[in-house]
């Protein structure tokens, strides 16, 4: 079995889907970051970066943060999702990383200096919504060759590019409501990933735990 420490975050809604899509059995722990939760001593032990998602793998002990790691592992542990080897498994790979280290950042920042900041500042806004637009660029001309990020198949880089998507049009109607229109490519991947019953169940992780 295993147990998952999340909240209901882009981040923490990964490896929720994953462990849908892999039908894997776990446990579900909330950790409420608009408390701290994050910083309390038992959770550090799992995450010393005491940020969401951590999880542990009682079949062989194993304790992960990162939630790029963490689907990495599932992939690898189930052998689905990710290929093995060969090409595919890079580009997979390199699209993962793509979200770890562009999406993530740049779609938070503009997140917080678009949303919760108590000062406005426009030239940050600026600054993280110009980029925003880019990656999303990116990601339309990819979907525009490709089925799926990785490949014609669906990994779990899909699985870490899509809740951070869906949570920058939501969070923000003003300046992404018509993303979706202008990127065709993502628009039928967005569908198409929205009707997938382990996406489903991952996004709404954690639903009735307060408000996201």
């Amino acid at each position: 079995m295993i147990d998952l420490y999340t909240w209901k975050t882009p981040n923490g809604r990964k490896p929720a889907i994953a462990l849908e899509e892999l039908q894997l059995h776990y446990v579900v722990h909330p950790v409420d970051i608009s408390h701290d939760e994050q910083f309390l001593p038992a959770f550090v032990a799992i995450s010393p970066n005491s940020k969401i998602p951590g999880m542990v793998d009682k079949e062989n002990g194993m304790t992960l943060f990162e939630s790029g790691a963490i689907l990495q592992y599932l992939a690898e542990k189930t052998g689905k999702l990710l290929p093995m080897s060969g090409p595919t498994r890079y580009t997979t790979l390199q699209w993962l990383n793509w979200q770890v280290g562009g999406i993530g950042p740049m779609f938070g920042q503009l997140g917080f200096f678009a949303n919760r900041a108590k000062e406005r500042i426009p030239l940050a806004i600026d600054r993280y919504l110009t980029e925003s637009n880019r990656l999303l660029d990116v990601l339309e001309r990819r979907l525009s060759q490709s089925a799926y990020v990785g490949s014609d198949d669906y990994s779990i880089a899909d699985i870490a590019i899509y809740p951070w998507v869906v949570a920058a049009i939501i969070n923000n109607p003003n300046s992404l409501n018509d993303a979706r229109a202008r990127r065709p490519s993502m628009d039928r991947w967005m569908t198409k990933l929205a009707e997938r019953p382990g996406v489903i169940k991952g996004m709404n992780v954690l639903q009735d735990a307060g408000a996201s």
